[in-house]
């Protein structure tokens, strides 16, 4: 699809942005992204481009403010003092700046782990309750998650890599990316280290073009191969299993290694949030 056809198409009248730094929507800030890039992994699919407009991920974005501001769990406390980095409550661009080390809980998290955490600690949930139990599809995590990082949509990546413990993390994830292993002998970098790699009709982003990188990166995302919006952590593990190696544990130390170095390397480019992927 051409660059000209693309910027025909009309942005912005569907729906209004996510509450946010920047006053863009999701797709002006990829429009933008191809209007600066010559990538067929950017443009691949003009039904996708389309859907941005007024794509489910905003339901489970609405969703997940309710969920957020509302009083809930066993001590029946909202997640409003929940610090993801930049103080109590205080979302517009703490998602762009992790995983990040939190001395609180003496460990560096992603955005999921954060969560739990918050919603452990301050509400009372347990592993068992189904509000943490129930990780993937329309779940509560899902909207959660979908809801606090639209609110650094079209900031620039830009995790901390001042504690020693971020360092190591962002690190131990370069290893995973390009250290081959299981019975494919796979590695991250198998799909994603050169331009122009697709699986079957799928074109592949490089971790090497920012622009690409950055999309790729972009969760929570609505999937449309699944009809459901996904995270970071969901991503990690698909793409564990489709390298045919073992297990990645949820909320592990490994999956946010990995979920660190992809986040650095999309560093100062716009984040795209809620996208629309495959």
């Amino acid at each position: 699809m051409s660059k000209n056809a693309l910027r025909a198409l009309p942005l912005m009248l569907a729906v209004a942005a996510p509450a946010g730094a920047t006053d863009q929507s999701p797709e002006a800030v990829l429009h933008a992204l191809i209007d600066g890039n010559d990538s067929a992994y950017l443009t691949q699919s003009e039904q996708n481009l389309m859907m941005m407009q007024d794509e489910p991920a905003y339901w489970a974005m609405e969703q997940g403010e309710i969920l957020f501001k509302e009083p809930r769990g066993p001590k029946q406390v909202s997640l409003e003092q929940c610090d993801f980095g930049k103080g109590p409550g205080v979302l517009e661009g703490a998602y762009v700046e992790m995983p990040r080390y939190f001395a609180d809980a003496g460990k560096v998290m992603d955005l999921e782990s954060r969560l739990m955490y918050c919603m452990k600690t301050l509400q009372g949930f347990t592993d068992e309750d189904k509000e943490l139990k129930e990780k993937h599809g329309n779940t509560d995590l899902v909207k959660l998650q979908t809801y606090i990082a639209a609110q650094s949509n079209g900031l620039p990546w830009n995790p901390p890599l001042d504690h020693p413990l971020e360092k190591a993390m962002r690190d131990a994830g370069e290893e995973f990316f390009y250290r081959r292993a299981g019975i494919s002998d796979f590695s991250c970098a198998t799909c994603h280290g050169a331009t122009g790699k697709r699986i079957r009709a799928s074109v592949l982003p490089n971790a090497a073009n920012p622009a690409e990188w950055t999309k790729a990166i972009s969760w929570p995302a609505f999937r449309v191969g699944h009809d459901a919006v996904r995270g970071s952590q969901h991503r990690v593990s698909e793409c564990v299993w489709q390298m045919r190696q073992a297990e990645i544990v949820y909320g592990s130390d490994a999956s946010i290694a990995i979920i660190s170095f992809w986040t650095d390397k999309a560093r100062g480019q716009p984040a795209i949030i809620p996208d629309v992927k495959r």
